[in-house]
C-alpha cells in the first residue's frame, strides 16, 4: 500500500502498520499519467514568457555532493508555530490519544514551560500569559481547530515589538455566534497547544532523529510567502498579472498579495490553468521573476522534482486541465486535493508546467521533459520504487493534499500524521535510505502562539505593511521593503541515517536553509540572488539537525501511522 492520494477515495483510519509502496501506488502513478496526457495539445505558448521545455537528455546529468546525502527529501507542511506542535516537549498528559513516554535523558526545549514537575510542565507562561489567555492543551478529539490570522501584517502586529503579548487580539480568528463545527474554535485557542499524544508521530521522530528548537519562518506571512522562501529564499521580484482565461489576458493587474515587488499575501499562480479555480473565475494572479532552486538544479544538470497532492487533472477539456480530485478529512468533510497557491515552482516561467503534462515516461521523472519537474504525488511513489525505469531524484519537495498538510480549519494533525508516516516509513524501507535525509518543515506559523521572538535579520520600513517590530531595522537582504523576517519558530525536524538519536539543535536556521543546503551539497554553494540563502544558518552546520561525523543508524524507525506510535527500530533506552 502506498501514501498517493489519488488511489484512495477517502481517508482509512485502519491501515496495515508497515505500508509498502507497491501494486496500489503503481495504478496511482498510471492513472496520472493517463488523465493528464490529453492535456499535451493545451496552448501553453498562451502563458506570458512560458515555452514548454524539451527533454534534456538524462547522460547529462550528476548526482556529486559534498556529504553524504545523494537525496534530499524535504516534506513541506502547513501552519504550525513550534510552541503549538512541541510547546511541552517531551512531557505528555498520556489523559487521551496515543500514549507517549520520553526517553531517558531527553532534552528539554525552549517551550511554554520553565520547568518540567511530575505533575506536568509549570511556569508563567501557562499561568499568567500576557496575551491575557493562557495557553491550554489540545486533546486528539480536539484535532481539527478553527484557522488563524496569519496575514503579514497581522503576524507583525501579534509580536507587538517583541513582546509576544498581542496574538489573541491579532491572529486569533473570531469565534462565529453559531461555533465553526466541526472544527474546535473556544476564545484564546490561538494560544493553545497539542502534546506527543496526539502529534505523537512528530514526537516519536523527534525522540530517534533530530530536530530544531530555533527554526524560523524567514519572513512574515501566510503559505505562498513561505513556500517561495524554502525554493528560492526570495519573495523580492513579484507582480501580478490577469489571467489568460480572462478578457484582457496577461494585463498588468494589482493584488493584495503583492506590495512593494515583494509577494507577502496568498495569490495563485499565473502559470497554472488549474489557479482561480481551475479557470472558474478571473482574479488577478501573481508571477515571480528572478531565479529559484530548480534554475540552478537544471543549470547544473542534478536531478529534482516537486511532487504534489492532487496535481494530475480530474478531468482534461479540450486541452484544458480541471483539478478536482478530493478527499474527506477526519470530521468528513470534502476537501480538494490540489492547492494551487501551496506550488511555488508555478510562479515562474522557468519551472511552472501549466497544463499539469505529465512525464514522457515514468523513467522521465526527474529531469527536464514537459512536465518540468512537476508533478502529481503518486509518482514519487513510482520513483521511489523504480516503476518504469525510474529513479528517486537528487532533490525532492512533498506536498500533501490538502487534507492530509496539517493546514487548520480544512486538515489536523492526525490527518497529517497518516501522510508523514506513510511516506517516511516508504522511504526508510527503499534502496535509498542510506544516502537519504528528510526534512519536515512548515511554510508559515498560521498565527498560533510562539512565545520567542524573532530576530530580525531584515527590515521593512511600508507604511502600510510594517509595524515598529521591522520598520527599525533596515533593509540588509535585497532591495525591496515588504520582506521582513525573521516571523515565528516553526517545526524543523530531519529523518536520516546521519543524525544524532534524539537531538535538538539550538542552531538557528530558517526555511531558506533548506536551499542553503541543496546549495552547497549539489551545487559548490552556489547563492541566488536577493535571498536569504547567504545568511541562513546550516543545517549541517556543528551543533546542527545533520551531523556527518556521527555513526549512521541505518536501521530505520518505522511508526504506525494511525497512532504514530513505534512500531519497530530505534536505540534502546
Amino acid at each position: 500500500m502506498g501514501f498517493s492520494p489519488i488511489a484512495w477515495s477517502r481517508r482509512k483510519r485502519l491501515r496495515p502498520v508497515l505500508a509498502v509502496a507497491g501494486a496500489v501506488a503503481l495504478c496511482a502513478g498510471a492513472a496520472a499519467a493517463a488523465s493528464a496526457a490529453s492535456a499535451s495539445t493545451s496552448p501553453s505558448s498562451a502563458f506570458t514568457g512560458y515555452t514548454t521545455p524539451g527533454t534534456v537528455s538524462q547522460t547529462l546529468y550528476r548526482g556529486s555532493t559534498t556529504t553524504p546525502i545523494k537525496h534530499l527529501v524535504v516534506i513541506f507542511d502547513e501552519n504550525e508555530s513550534f510552541d503549538h506542535y512541541f510547546g511541552t516537549y517531551p512531557y505528555a498528559a498520556n489523559t487521551d490519544g496515543t500514549k507517549f513516554t520520553a526517553k531517558p535523558f531527553t532534552q528539554t526545549v525552549n517551550g511554554l514551560y520553565t520547568k518540567l514537575t511530575k505533575s506536568g510542565p509549570a511556569g508563567p507562561l501557562l499561568t499568567s500569559n500576557p496575551n491575557g489567555a493562557n495557553p491550554q492543551r489540545l486533546t486528539q478529539s480536539e484535532a481539527l481547530t478553527s484557522d488563524q490570522n496569519h496575514g503579514y501584517k497581522a503576524e507583525e502586529a501579534a509580536e507587538d515589538g517583541g513582546k509576544m503579548d498581542d496574538f489573541v487580539t491579532d491572529t486569533e480568528s473570531s469565534t462565529p455566534a453559531a461555533g465553526c463545527a466541526p472544527e474546535y474554535c473556544p476564545p484564546g485557542i490561538v494560544m493553545d497547544y497539542f502534546d506527543g499524544n496526539t502529534v505523537t508521530g512528530l514526537w516519536n521522530y523527534a525522540q530517534n532523529y533530530a530536530m530544531s528548537e530555533n527554526d524560523w519562518d524567514t519572513t512574515f506571512g501566510p503559505s505562498t510567502p513561505g513556500a517561495l522562501n524554502v525554493i528560492s529564499g526570495a519573495t523580492q521580484g513579484a507582480s501580478a498579472l490577469t489571467p489568460v482565461w480572462s478578457a484582457t489576458p496577461s494585463q498588468p493587474a494589482t493584488s493584495s498579495a503583492v506590495n512593494g515587488g515583494s509577494m507577502n499575501g496568498d495569490v495563485d499562480p499565473y502559470y497554472d490553468e488549474c489557479s482561480d479555480n481551475s479557470r472558474t473565475t478571473s482574479g488577478a494572479l501573481g508571477v515571480m521573476s528572478g531565479q529559484n532552486i530548480g534554475d540552478l538544479l537544471n543549470a547544473s544538470h542534478v536531478s529534482w522534482g516537486w511532487f504534489q497532492g492532487g496535481f494530475a487533472p480530474s478531468a482534461v477539456t479540450n486541452g484544458l486541465p480541471t483539478c478536482g480530485s478530493t478527499h474527506q478529512n477526519i470530521a468528513g468533510v470534502t476537501d480538494t486535493d490540489y492547492s494551487p497557491h501551496h506550488n511555488p515552482f508555478q510562479y515562474y516561467a522557468s519551472t511552472a508546467n501549466p497544463d499539469h503534462l505529465p512525464p514522457s515516461s515514468l523513467s522521465d521523472i526527474g529531469y527536464t521533459d514537459q512536465a518540468n519537474h512537476q508533478y502529481d504525488l503518486s509518482l514519487f511513489t513510482d520513483a521511489l520504487n523504480g516503476t518504469g525505469g525510474a529513479t528517486l531524484p537528487s532533490v525532492s519537495y512533498l506536498k500533501a493534499a490538502e487534507y492530509q498538510d496539517g493546514h487548520p480549519g480544512y486538515s489536523d494533525p492526525l490527518d497529517e500524521q497518516t501522510f508523514l508516516i506513510d511516506a517516511i516509513n516508504s522511504i526508510e524501507k527503499s534502496k535509498y535510505w542510506a544516502s537519504t535525509a528528510i526534512v519536515i518543515t512548515y511554510d508559515d506559523s498560521d498565527g498560533w502562539y510562539d512565545h520567542v521572538a524573532p530576530p530580525i535579520v531584515n527590515g521593512s520600513n511600508d507604511a502600510t505593511q510594517d509595524s515598529a517590530i521591522c520598520t527599525s531595522t533596515a533593509i540588509a537582504i535585497g532591495t525591496t521593503n515588504d520582506r521582513c523576517g525573521y516571523s515565528q519558530r516553526l517545526p524543523l525536524l530531519v529523518i536520516s541515517p546521519w543524525t544524532r538519536d534524539n537531538y535538538v539543535s539550538d542552531n538557528q536556521t530558517d526555511t531558506a536553509s533548506v536551499v542553503k543546503f541543496i546549495e552547497d551539497n549539489w551545487l559548490r554553494g552556489e547563492r541566488i540572488a536577493n535571498s536569504f540563502d547567504a545568511t541562513s544558518g546550516s543545517l549541517d552546520a556543528p551543533g546542527g539537525v545533520l551531523d556527518f561525523f556521527t555513526i549512521p543508524h541505518l536501521i530505520p524507525v518505522i511508526l504506525n501511522p494511525s497512532t504514530g506510535a513505534v512500531v519497530s527500530g530505534g536505540f534502546p533506552f
